[in-house]
């Protein structure tokens, strides 16, 4: 499933497509949003933004256009006279200025009244978005040091949406290497450079995979890589999927385990228990 910075880029490429216009057309295959599609009509889209693995479409009445590409939606932005070339399944439609922007195969979508976006089943669950939301360092070290986080293992932590909205897997298993923290590690118990380094992490890791469309390995480490020719899969992370390969800071055999249901990948010398 996409995370936060895959999300956010896509909000970014319909926020292009169709912000600042007005629409011509929607169209819902859903048919509680059909009756609703000709109101749209005229509404301008103010801004497309995302929150954790939710997009937003905000128009000008505030009104706000929930989606949720869950694990097979899909966004994609288009000439209104060239249709996508895809098998899937048109859900919405949203037309401007002969611009358009179309979700495929998602089935979580629904129309909400701004003020009310908050009561949302999804939405009223997240905690920030780390890259919508302008969550400062000191705000990370703040919630991570909440009683109702800082005796939790960070391994499961990093997954609690109720935390930070938008981190998954791949990022949780870069953000403890990066930090140099063992996934049974909790934030309650950190030393203070140790809890800065993570706290730094989950924003510059998460930042990272956005700015540079989901690479979160350092550019030396990437760059040797692809000097001996690996794949961009092989190449993007410093940690994530490399079990069994040597860790690009000392060498030692990558590992992989299961936390929460989900594997994550870890360096036993650079990242120790305890």
């Amino acid at each position: 499933m996409p995370e936060g910075p895959e999300i956010r880029r896509t909000a970014d490429r319909v926020h292009r497509q169709i912000a600042g216009r007005r629409l011509d057309d929607a169209w819902f295959v859903f048919p509680d949003l059909a009756g609703q599609a000709a109101s749209l009509v005229g509404r301008e889209v103010i801004a497309v933004d995302s929150w954790g693995k939710a997009l937003l479409t905000r128009f000008d009445d505030g009104r706000v256009l929930y989606s949720h590409n869950q694990l097979y939606g899909v966004w994609k932005v288009h000439a209104t006279d060239c249709e996508p070339d895809t098998s899937r399944s048109l859900r919405v439609r949203l037309v401007a200025q002969g611009r358009a922007a179309s979700l495929y195969s998602a089935s979580d979508v629904s129309l909400w009244a701004g003020e009310q976006l908050g009561d949302h089943p999804f939405l009223s669950r997240l905690g920030p978005d780390l890259l919508t939301h302008g969550v400062t360092l000191g705000q990370v070290r703040a919630t991570l040091l909440e009683p109702r986080f800082q005796r939790r293992c960070l391994g499961g932590l990093l997954l609690d949406q109720s935390l930070f909205a938008g981190i998954g897997n791949y990022l949780r298993t870069e953000i403890l290497f990066f930090a140099g923290l063992h996934f049974t590690s909790r934030p309650g118990e950190l030393e203070e450079g140790a809890l800065s380094r993570l706290a730094t992490c989950i924003l510059s890791v998460t930042r990272q995979a956005y700015d540079q469309a989901g690479v979160t390995n350092r550019a030396d480490w990437g760059a040797a890589e692809r000097a001996r020719e690996a794949s961009w899969r092989r190449w993007r992370f410093a940690m994530f999927e490399r079990e069994g390969l040597p860790c690009h800071a000392c060498g030692t055999d990558i590992e992989r385990v299961m936390v929460t249901s989900r594997r994550l990948y870890f360096c036993p010398r650079c990242q120790p228990a305890g």
